[in-house]
Protein backbone atom coordinates (compact mmCIF):
# COMPACT_ATOMS: atom_id res chain seq x y z
CA UNK A 1 0.00 0.00 0.00
CA UNK A 2 1.05 3.74 -0.46
CA UNK A 3 -0.47 6.85 1.20
CA UNK A 4 -0.68 9.94 -0.86
CA UNK A 5 -0.34 11.99 1.70
CA UNK A 6 -1.53 15.46 -0.47
CA UNK A 7 -3.84 15.73 -3.32
CA UNK A 8 -6.25 18.27 -4.11
CA UNK A 9 -9.45 15.63 -5.07
CA UNK A 10 -11.83 19.40 -4.77
CA UNK A 11 -9.83 20.76 -7.15
CA UNK A 12 -12.71 21.82 -10.26
CA UNK A 13 -9.60 19.52 -12.70
CA UNK A 14 -11.78 16.45 -11.08
CA UNK A 15 -15.21 17.32 -10.90
CA UNK A 16 -15.99 15.84 -14.44
CA UNK A 17 -14.23 11.99 -12.76
CA UNK A 18 -13.24 12.81 -9.17
CA UNK A 19 -14.73 8.93 -8.59
CA UNK A 20 -13.25 7.41 -11.15
CA UNK A 21 -9.83 9.07 -10.18
CA UNK A 22 -10.65 8.16 -6.46
CA UNK A 23 -11.34 4.28 -7.58
CA UNK A 24 -8.12 4.25 -9.57
CA UNK A 25 -6.06 4.88 -6.41
CA UNK A 26 -7.77 2.79 -4.65
CA UNK A 27 -7.22 -0.21 -7.05
CA UNK A 28 -4.11 0.49 -7.01
CA UNK A 29 -3.84 0.33 -3.36
CA UNK A 30 -3.23 3.60 -2.21
CA UNK A 31 -4.74 5.88 0.13
CA UNK A 32 -5.27 9.92 -0.50
CA UNK A 33 -5.29 12.10 2.39
CA UNK A 34 -6.96 15.52 0.45
CA UNK A 35 -6.19 18.48 1.09
CA UNK A 36 -8.26 22.09 1.49
CA UNK A 37 -6.57 25.07 0.63
CA UNK A 38 -9.14 27.81 2.02
CA UNK A 39 -12.57 27.89 3.82
CA UNK A 40 -14.81 26.82 0.65
CA UNK A 41 -12.39 24.79 -0.37
CA UNK A 42 -12.32 23.19 3.29
CA UNK A 43 -15.84 22.53 3.53
CA UNK A 44 -15.97 21.15 -0.15
CA UNK A 45 -12.71 18.42 0.74
CA UNK A 46 -14.72 17.29 4.30
CA UNK A 47 -17.59 16.50 2.12
CA UNK A 48 -15.51 14.13 -0.29
CA UNK A 49 -14.06 12.49 2.00
CA UNK A 50 -17.43 11.67 3.91
CA UNK A 51 -18.60 10.52 0.76
CA UNK A 52 -15.51 8.73 -0.14
CA UNK A 53 -14.59 7.68 2.65
CA UNK A 54 -11.48 9.20 2.90
CA UNK A 55 -9.08 11.35 4.79
CA UNK A 56 -8.71 14.79 4.66
CA UNK A 57 -7.53 18.12 6.07
CA UNK A 58 -8.91 21.70 6.51
CA UNK A 59 -7.04 25.06 6.32
CA UNK A 60 -6.11 28.76 4.92
CA UNK A 61 -3.27 28.21 2.91
CA UNK A 62 -0.70 31.25 2.09
CA UNK A 63 -1.94 32.15 -1.18
CA UNK A 64 -5.92 32.88 0.65
CA UNK A 65 -4.35 34.35 3.72
CA UNK A 66 -6.40 37.39 3.88
CA UNK A 67 -9.59 35.73 3.72
CA UNK A 68 -8.33 34.54 7.47
CA UNK A 69 -10.45 36.84 9.48
CA UNK A 70 -9.65 35.74 13.07
CA UNK A 71 -11.85 34.29 15.45
CA UNK A 72 -15.01 33.66 13.01
CA UNK A 73 -12.68 31.57 10.79
CA UNK A 74 -11.10 30.00 13.47
CA UNK A 75 -14.48 29.04 14.64
CA UNK A 76 -15.17 27.41 11.33
CA UNK A 77 -11.70 25.79 11.17
CA UNK A 78 -12.63 24.05 14.76
CA UNK A 79 -16.14 23.14 13.72
CA UNK A 80 -14.54 21.13 10.50
CA UNK A 81 -11.65 19.63 12.37
CA UNK A 82 -14.59 17.70 14.76
CA UNK A 83 -15.32 15.63 11.63
CA UNK A 84 -13.72 12.12 11.89
CA UNK A 85 -12.63 12.20 8.61
CA UNK A 86 -10.11 15.34 9.31
CA UNK A 87 -6.98 14.02 10.44
CA UNK A 88 -4.67 17.78 10.35
CA UNK A 89 -4.88 21.80 9.93
CA UNK A 90 -3.74 22.36 6.44
CA UNK A 91 -2.92 23.42 3.82
CA UNK A 92 -0.70 26.04 5.31
CA UNK A 93 2.41 28.26 5.51
CA UNK A 94 4.65 30.97 3.87
CA UNK A 95 4.67 31.51 0.40
CA UNK A 96 7.04 34.44 -0.61
CA UNK A 97 7.81 33.51 -4.29
CA UNK A 98 4.63 34.43 -5.34
CA UNK A 99 3.41 36.47 -2.48
CA UNK A 100 -0.45 37.08 -3.27
CA UNK A 101 -1.08 37.59 0.16
CA UNK A 102 0.78 40.60 2.39
CA UNK A 103 4.07 38.45 4.03
CA UNK A 104 2.33 40.09 7.78
CA UNK A 105 -1.03 38.36 6.76
CA UNK A 106 0.61 35.10 5.62
CA UNK A 107 2.56 35.13 8.97
CA UNK A 108 -0.82 36.05 10.85
CA UNK A 109 -3.20 33.49 9.33
CA UNK A 110 0.02 30.69 10.23
CA UNK A 111 0.56 31.48 13.76
CA UNK A 112 -3.65 31.20 14.33
CA UNK A 113 -3.63 28.08 12.66
CA UNK A 114 -0.52 26.56 14.37
CA UNK A 115 -2.01 27.59 17.82
CA UNK A 116 -5.73 25.67 16.58
CA UNK A 117 -3.89 22.87 15.66
CA UNK A 118 -1.97 22.47 19.48
CA UNK A 119 -5.59 23.09 20.84
CA UNK A 120 -6.97 20.25 19.09
CA UNK A 121 -3.38 18.27 19.17
CA UNK A 122 -3.84 17.94 15.14
CA UNK A 123 -0.67 17.75 12.92
CA UNK A 124 0.07 20.55 10.63
CA UNK A 125 0.43 20.20 6.85
CA UNK A 126 3.12 23.36 5.60
CA UNK A 127 3.21 25.05 2.28
CA UNK A 128 6.69 26.59 2.13
CA UNK A 129 8.25 28.37 -0.86
CA UNK A 130 11.36 30.96 -0.32
CA UNK A 131 10.32 31.92 3.34
CA UNK A 132 12.28 29.19 5.14
CA UNK A 133 13.84 31.55 7.43
CA UNK A 134 10.12 33.14 8.81
CA UNK A 135 8.98 29.31 8.70
CA UNK A 136 11.18 28.26 10.80
CA UNK A 137 11.08 31.25 13.51
CA UNK A 138 7.20 30.57 13.54
CA UNK A 139 7.80 27.11 14.39
CA UNK A 140 10.16 27.09 16.99
CA UNK A 141 7.70 29.35 18.47
CA UNK A 142 4.87 26.87 18.48
CA UNK A 143 7.52 23.91 20.23
CA UNK A 144 5.74 20.76 20.43
CA UNK A 145 3.43 20.77 16.96
CA UNK A 146 4.14 18.04 14.70
CA UNK A 147 3.76 17.61 11.08
CA UNK A 148 4.77 17.62 7.24
CA UNK A 149 6.11 19.98 5.23
CA UNK A 150 5.11 18.99 1.97
CA UNK A 151 6.26 19.52 -1.50
CA UNK A 152 9.77 19.58 0.30
CA UNK A 153 12.05 20.96 -2.58
CA UNK A 154 15.36 22.45 -0.27
CA UNK A 155 18.23 20.89 -0.09
CA UNK A 156 19.82 18.72 2.91
CA UNK A 157 20.97 21.67 5.11
CA UNK A 158 16.91 23.16 5.07
CA UNK A 159 15.93 19.01 5.58
CA UNK A 160 18.12 18.85 9.20
CA UNK A 161 16.68 22.35 10.43
CA UNK A 162 13.08 20.91 9.52
CA UNK A 163 14.25 17.29 10.89
CA UNK A 164 15.44 18.91 13.87
CA UNK A 165 12.19 20.39 15.11
CA UNK A 166 9.93 17.11 14.81
CA UNK A 167 8.76 17.66 10.99
CA UNK A 168 8.00 14.90 8.76
CA UNK A 169 9.45 15.85 4.99
CA UNK A 170 7.09 15.04 1.86
CA UNK A 171 8.45 14.92 -1.88
CA UNK A 172 6.07 15.15 -5.02
CA UNK A 173 6.71 14.39 -8.89
CA UNK A 174 9.40 17.03 -8.62
CA UNK A 175 12.01 14.85 -6.76
CA UNK A 176 11.29 12.96 -10.64
CA UNK A 177 12.79 15.63 -12.43
CA UNK A 178 16.27 15.75 -13.58
CA UNK A 179 16.88 19.25 -12.81
CA UNK A 180 16.08 18.76 -9.23
CA UNK A 181 19.62 17.41 -7.99
CA UNK A 182 19.93 19.27 -5.08
CA UNK A 183 16.37 17.50 -3.54
CA UNK A 184 17.66 13.96 -4.58
CA UNK A 185 20.90 14.49 -2.73
CA UNK A 186 18.93 15.91 0.13
CA UNK A 187 16.37 13.02 -0.42
CA UNK A 188 19.45 10.37 0.10
CA UNK A 189 20.15 11.76 3.01
CA UNK A 190 16.73 12.16 4.62
CA UNK A 191 15.95 9.25 7.07
CA UNK A 192 13.53 6.68 4.96
CA UNK A 193 11.70 7.16 8.63
CA UNK A 194 10.98 10.41 7.89
CA UNK A 195 9.99 10.60 4.41
CA UNK A 196 5.95 10.59 3.30
CA UNK A 197 4.86 10.22 -0.71
CA UNK A 198 2.52 13.22 -2.34
CA UNK A 199 0.93 13.87 -5.81
CA UNK A 200 0.02 17.35 -5.21
CA UNK A 201 -2.90 16.57 -7.78
CA UNK A 202 -4.17 17.88 -9.66
CA UNK A 203 -0.52 19.55 -10.03
CA UNK A 204 3.11 18.55 -10.85
CA UNK A 205 2.76 15.04 -12.54
CA UNK A 206 5.75 13.27 -12.35
CA UNK A 207 8.00 11.28 -15.15
CA UNK A 208 6.94 9.23 -17.24
CA UNK A 209 3.23 11.58 -16.89
CA UNK A 210 4.53 14.89 -16.99
CA UNK A 211 2.51 17.33 -19.20
CA UNK A 212 -0.66 15.51 -18.14
CA UNK A 213 -3.00 16.19 -15.11
CA UNK A 214 -1.62 14.44 -12.18
CA UNK A 215 -3.50 12.07 -10.28
CA UNK A 216 -3.05 9.96 -6.73
CA UNK A 217 -2.17 6.73 -8.61
CA UNK A 218 0.78 8.15 -9.72
CA UNK A 219 2.20 8.23 -6.22
CA UNK A 220 4.02 4.88 -7.46
CA UNK A 221 6.35 6.71 -9.73
CA UNK A 222 7.57 9.17 -6.43
CA UNK A 223 8.20 6.01 -4.68
CA UNK A 224 9.93 4.05 -7.18
CA UNK A 225 12.08 7.38 -7.98
CA UNK A 226 12.59 7.36 -4.28
CA UNK A 227 13.90 4.06 -4.42
CA UNK A 228 16.29 4.37 -6.78
CA UNK A 229 17.80 6.90 -4.57
CA UNK A 230 18.12 5.54 -2.10
CA UNK A 231 18.97 2.01 -3.20
CA UNK A 232 16.60 0.23 -1.48
CA UNK A 233 13.31 -1.94 -2.76
CA UNK A 234 10.18 0.34 -3.69
CA UNK A 235 7.95 -1.75 -1.63
CA UNK A 236 10.45 -0.81 1.63
CA UNK A 237 9.75 2.78 0.43
CA UNK A 238 6.03 1.90 -0.05
CA UNK A 239 5.96 0.57 3.76
CA UNK A 240 7.85 3.19 5.53
CA UNK A 241 6.09 6.11 4.04
CA UNK A 242 2.59 4.54 4.77
CA UNK A 243 3.88 3.40 8.38
CA UNK A 244 4.86 7.01 8.75
CA UNK A 245 1.73 8.77 7.25
CA UNK A 246 -0.37 6.40 9.57
CA UNK A 247 1.85 7.39 12.53
CA UNK A 248 1.71 11.66 11.54
CA UNK A 249 -1.95 11.68 10.69
CA UNK A 250 -3.27 8.57 12.97
CA UNK A 251 -5.23 6.44 11.21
Amino acid sequence: MLVDSHAHLDSPQFDADREHVIRRALEANVRIISIATEMQSSWKTVEIARKYELRCTVGIHPHQAQQFSGEETLAQLRTLCAAPQVVAVGEIGLDYFKEYAPRATQQKALRAQLALAQELNKPVVIHLRDAAEDLLEILGEHRGVRGVVHSFTGDWALAQRLLALGFYLSVNGIVTFEKSQALREAVAQIPLERLLVETDAPYLAPVPMRGRRNEPSFVRYVAQTVAQIKRVSVDEVAEATTRNAQALFGF
